[in-house]
């Protein structure tokens, strides 16, 4: 019988606080469930997905450890490969949006056991234009503090740090005015964010139903938030959207399988977490079972 072979994927400057120690018993979790493992440890930017793009095909299993970006940087190498290999995911990250949405424990060794237990699980990849996002793609108000909180507000504060940043820069609140697709509805208008998501998690600030997101479906959740015309339009978007309220007057919630989003504005976008810089045309289109998860 040959031996299966797993390509682990570790960030070390993923939630610096935290302890390398968890993580090394986690791959004797995984060497004890008959792997033969080779650690890379990731150095720069991008450093993930090229290794997976060159050596991904000699590998049964492709396991990410570290946070969303990490994750994101794997699946964009997995989604360059003819037959990609399965996907897990250790997540070590401060916020770790997707890892929630999948029920993946925080502890290294309990998400190890999880990728043991060999439950495939088929997922959805985003693609924005030629790149690609496992759980959100975002514009407008607080995409730039998802990618500019600082590492070490972010590793102390979690998903808090995203919002602490945003309340003390809401002088860059503006909307953006764009011409939008979703699937062969027409939205142009002025927007203070939108983001196009597969997660019951936005950044740690927003939350989705989780009976309303399906991860396997074709389908991503699309949520807008209009312009506001006046002081008490915009109380009303707030309190919307911290009462998980998407069907409210003044929002707008889709479920949508492809948006084309056109601009004349800088317009700021974060792919999970992760910044990707202005364009005037994006087109983002859901991958359906695209890959495979253990979980």
């Amino acid at each position: 019988m040959t031996q299966k072979k797993l390509l682990l994927l570790f960030n070390p400057r993923a939630g610096r606080n935290k302890s390398r120690g968890p993580v090394f018993d986690a791959v004797s979790k995984l060497s004890e469930a008959g792997y033969l493992i080779s650690v890379h440890e990731t150095s720069a930017p991008g450093d993930a997905t090229k290794t997976v793009v060159q050596e991904g095909t000699e590998y049964d299993l492709v396991v990410a450890a570290g946070g969303d970006g990490t994750l994101n940087e794997a699946i964009s190498g997995l989604m360059q490969l003819e037959k990609p290999p399965l996907l897990g995911y250790i997540p070590q990250g401060s916020t770790n949006d997707f890892a929630a949405s999948l029920h993946i424990s925080a502890h290294p060794v309990t998400a190890a056991q999880a990728i043991v237990h060999n439950h495939p699980r088929v997922l959805d990849v985003g693609q924005w234009n030629q790149r690609y996002f496992a759980y959100v793609a975002s514009f407008g108000a607080f995409t730039k503090s998802s990618y500019s909180a600082p590492q070490a507000a972010k590793n102390a504060l979690g998903h808090f740090a995203y919002i602490l940043e945003g309340m003390m820069d809401l002088n860059t609140l503006r909307p953006y005015r764009v011409q939008l697709t979703a699937d062969s509805e027409r939205l142009d208008g002025e927007y203070l964010f939108g983001a196009v998501c597969n997660s019951t998690s936005i950044g740690g600030l927003m939350k989705l139903d989780p009976e309303r997101v399906v991860l396997d479906d074709g389908k991503f959740e699309m949520l807008l938030v209009p312009n506001p015309k006046t002081p008490i339009g915009l109380q009303n978007l707030i309190f919307a959207l911290l009462n998980q309220h998407y069907d409210s007057e003044g929002l707008i919630f889709r479920h949508v399988s492809s948006v084309r989003v056109e601009t004349k504005e800088e317009l700021p976008w974060s792919l999970d977490g992760e910044y990707a810089p202005s364009v005037p045309a994006v087109d983002i289109v859901n991958r359906q079972g695209a890959l495979t998860m253990l979980l």
